[in-house]
């Protein structure tokens, strides 16, 4: 019989991916159609149009990266023996069986 938590986990992932690429494709649509009659409205047509869509995908895009560096940060830092890199926030190197990055 299959964990429950490794379906779970499995379907959570699924739903993730799913939920991601519908933000990546519809938001930005969206924001374009925003545009479009905010364009007809005001004359500029596709000024806005234009602008709104490759706004909100580039956020999308800046979205999906922070994302994607919190939860690598995450995982990261269930892993053992991995400590922050020096200047940063996140678990970045490993150390050695002194604790010390290998020095005796």
């Amino acid at each position: 019989m299959v964990d429950l938590s490794v379906k779970r986990e499995l379907n959570r992932g699924s739903g993730d991916a799913l939920s991601t690429a519908f933000e990546l494709s519809v938001t930005p649509l969206v924001m374009g159609l925003i545009g479009y009659g905010l364009d007809g409205w005001l004359g500029t047509r596709p000024f806005l149009m234009i602008a709104l869509f490759v706004f909100t995908f580039g956020y999308e895009i800046w979205k999906l990266f922070k994302r994607y560096e919190l939860r690598m940060a995450e995982q990261q830092a269930k892993v053992k023996g991995l400590r922050p890199a020096p200047g940063t926030d996140g678990p970045a190197k490993s150390t050695g069986p002194t604790g010390s990055e290998g020095q005796p």
